[in-house]
């Protein structure tokens, strides 16, 4: 499995505009059996809340404060799965069965390796998602993405960035919000 990598920028849902950040960059590809997402942030540092370190495990509710999304479907298929990354090197896995619905912890067969990176303009966050646990992507022809952040600023404010916002409240889970195909040979 392999597939050319896609960059791309996000731009904020028009509702919540996000003051200090003034772009994020996201590239996404696959490799071997691993889906390759890294994602920069720029903008006023001292004045985006990025959640601490922590022990790098499965959590639940990390789309309430800093962190970068990632919605996969498989052609053809009308679930998908989310993955959150926080800075805080927490992460989460889900697997829906249709829109919003049906929602359950994803069976990864090993937990998504996270870096990041902080500087005065910028946070970089890299994520390696490995897909041989979830036959379901990884036996696809073409995956579906919808590549996302939520931002929280100092002052507790959270913007939400996306490919593609649908209309009406931000909603990265709206089938609109999948706006990149990635062809695996």
């Amino acid at each position: 499995m392999s597939s050319e990598a896609q960059w791309t920028l996000l731009v904020a849902h028009p509702d919540t505009p996000g003051e200090f950040v003034w772009r994020i960059a996201a590239e996404i590809g696959l490799d071997e059996a691993n889906l390759l997402c890294s994602y920069t942030l720029f903008g006023d540092m001292a004045h985006v809340r990025v959640p601490g370190a922590q022990a790098g495990r499965r959590a639940d509710g990390l789309w309430e404060h800093t962190c970068f999304e990632a919605f996969v479907a498989p052609e053809g298929f009308p679930g998908y799965y989310e993955f959150n990354f926080s800075p805080s090197l927490d992460w989460a896995a889900y697997r829906f069965d249709d829109y919003r619905y049906a929602m359950a912890p994803a069976g990864l067969s090993r937990a998504p390796g996270l870096h990041v990176r902080r500087t005065a303009d910028r946070l970089e966050l890299t994520a390696t998602v490995h897909l041989e646990g979830l036959p379901d992507l990884a036996q696809a022809r073409a995956l579906r993405l919808g590549i996302a952040a939520i931002v929280e600023d100092d002052g507790g404010a959270l913007s939400y960035w996306a490919l593609k916002h649908a209309p009406g409240n931000p909603d990265f889970h709206h089938p609109d919000a999948f706006a990149i195909e990635l062809d695996i040979s």
